[in-house]
């Protein structure tokens, strides 16, 4: 019961910080999107920024969970990167309203929840680094500046958060297929390869 009133509290508050944004979102306001009285987050969540934490940290964390599970057992430089790329276009989709507070509400932490926050997100963009430094190295892809490249690619993924839609004309599943074939194709050709030619 426990455990069930606090996930019932988070996703109250994933809602909330959706819709109003977490400056504009109160306790009192999670509280009463659920009925219950703004006292009984406390014994679940030290404060609001425990609730914001706590939803950074668990979608992060099951980003990183999904691209391991998607890479494992894949042969191949190219087949991992498509893996991971799907990964992550249908995480954003399927847990949209998070990966949007991810990407808008970092101000809202202290700076010492900032920092475990960004030690977890380099973490997972190390992994994309190292797929795009793996494929350079065995000329599955053109040269090029592998960070500014894991940072385009996934800028670009987490996008679709902002816009996708259910009933729109494509499924998620196709949506992914398109974006795989744009990042591969672009990591094949390598049109800018140094930042002297920017």
């Amino acid at each position: 019961m426990a455990n069930n009133m606090k996930e019932r509290i988070k996703d109250a508050a994933i809602d909330l910080f959706y819709k109003k944004g977490y400056f504009a979102t109160s306790l009192n306001d999670v509280a009463q999107n659920i009925g219950i009285r703004k006292a009984s987050i406390y014994h679940h969540y030290p404060s609001k920024e425990g609730l914001l934490l706590s939803i950074l940290q668990t979608i992060l964390v099951d980003l990183t969970t999904n691209l391991h599970d998607s890479i494992q057992g894949i042969e191949g430089i190219e087949g991992k990167m498509r893996a991971a790329v799907r990964s992550h276009i249908l995480v954003s989709i399927d847990r949209q309203k998070e990966v949007l507070i991810s990407d808008s509400e970092l101000r809202g932490l202290s700076p010492e929840n900032y920092e475990t926050v960004v030690r977890i997100r380099d973490s997972y963009e190390r992994e994309f680094q190292a797929l795009i430094v793996d494929g350079m190295e065995a000329g599955v892809w053109a040269q090029g500046d592998f960070k500014v490249l894991s940072f385009a690619i996934l800028n670009m993924c987490t996008s679709v958060a902002g816009w996708f839609k259910p009933a729109g004309r494509l499924s998620r599943v196709d949506i992914a297929r398109v974006y795989e074939e744009f990042i591969i194709g672009g990591l094949k050709i390598g049109t800018c390869s140094t930042v002297d030619s920017v």
